[in-house]
């Protein structure tokens, strides 16, 4: 199921019966759920992507509202409201309600590279990384030159499950285009 999830299309708490979650306990020892299909197509991007010498992990993937208050309002003291409100969902709004949205990292030289900035460094790698989404069922959720439509910046890190059948036809488009046509 594709639920678009965005600051115009509010996700109510009732359908997160309709998403199965997984527990997964990622490289931090963290406890994460992930819907269940998302974490079967994960783990087969992981396998492909090591064997092309790129080693990824889950750095954060279902989010319940109250955690994602807590990041909004964490943005909110640090940086001010309106940087907050460009760069975080607002509780509600945020697909990783769904379980379907996963923030990766990737680990290079032996390190975990966690911090977006440092993220958004790594162009190459996330090159490679994007090239082979669509053929695990995913889809770079916020492309570059594309924050107009998605409402948000480029996140190199944040992929979307949405099924091989859109990922394959999506090409350049974002998900509110493809389901707008």
């Amino acid at each position: 199921m594709v639920l678009l999830v965005n600051k115009k299309h509010i996700f109510n708490e009732k359908d997160i019966d309709k998403f199965e979650m997984i527990e997964y306990e990622n490289y931090k020892e963290e406890v994460l759920f992930v819907e269940s299909e998302t974490f079967k197509h994960y783990e087969m991007l992981k396998a492909h992507l090591k064997v092309d010498g790129i080693v990824i992990e889950i750095d954060d993937a279902y989010r319940s509202l109250e955690t994602q208050e807590n990041i909004f309002l964490k943005f909110m003291k640090k940086y001010g409201m309106d940087y907050a409100l460009s760069v975080v969902a607002m509780p509600g709004t945020s697909e990783h309600h769904t379980g379907q949205a996963i923030d990766i990292i990737i680990n290079k030289d032996g390190k975990w590279i966690s911090e977006n900035d440092d993220l958004l460094k790594e162009t190459e790698i996330f090159e490679r990384i994007h090239k082979s989404l669509k053929h695990f069922g995913f889809i770079l959720r916020y492309p570059e030159g594309k924050e107009e439509i998605t409402g948000y910046p480029y996140e190199p890190w944040h992929i979307r499950y949405v099924g091989e059948d859109i990922s394959i036809n999506i090409g350049d488009m974002t998900l509110e285009e493809y389901l707008e046509k």
